[in-house]
């Protein structure tokens, strides 16, 4: 059972820093690059980025699952529990609201109609800071917890057993 619980706390930890490095790297460094690219129009950005996102959400959605079912079976503490809510929450919101939103947005400049200026992109943005505050946050605490997982028999082992 102790392998066990060091395996699921190490799979949560690994889940959360996945999850936010995936994050990272498509939200904040992939998404402004793609339109610095040579020979990048905005209709072939919008369009590679939907399919792009697309793709991220269904990983975000498996790996958040992975890490829901791992705190739920580790019983972590309410903390954990607090950060990783957040962020499934801010997930759930872009994937049932703010992604079809703009996809309907994106629909719309892939058929020739101007982008009407709107707050979309700016509520995607801080939601995603939200997002990757609160994975870190769950993934820091929910290594330390691991930490003190893995320790506490060490703690209290008799001395002979530790010999």
């Amino acid at each position: 059972m102790r392998s066990s619980q060091s395996t699921l706390s190490l799979l949560l930890v690994l889940a959360l820093f996945v999850w936010v490095g995936m994050v990272l790297a498509i939200s904040f460094l992939e998404a402004p690059l793609k339109f610095t690219a040579p020979h990048i129009t905005v209709p072939l950005g919008v369009g590679i980025g939907r399919i792009v996102f697309h793709a991220l959400n269904k990983v975000e959605l498996g790996l958040s699952m992975l890490a829901l079912v791992c705190a739920g079976w580790l019983r972590v503490p309410s903390r954990i529990w607090l950060t990783l809510l957040t962020a499934l929450l801010v997930l759930l919101a872009q994937t049932l609201w703010l992604l079809p939103a703009l996809d309907v947005r994106a629909e719309a400049l892939l058929a020739g109609s101007p982008a009407l200026p709107n707050s979309q992109h700016v509520v995607y943005i801080i939601l995603e800071i939200t997002k990757v505050l609160a994975l870190l946050t769950t993934g820091v605490l929910a290594f330390r917890q691991a930490q003190r997982r893995a320790l506490q028999p060490l703690a209290t082992a008799p001395a002979a057993q530790l010999a």
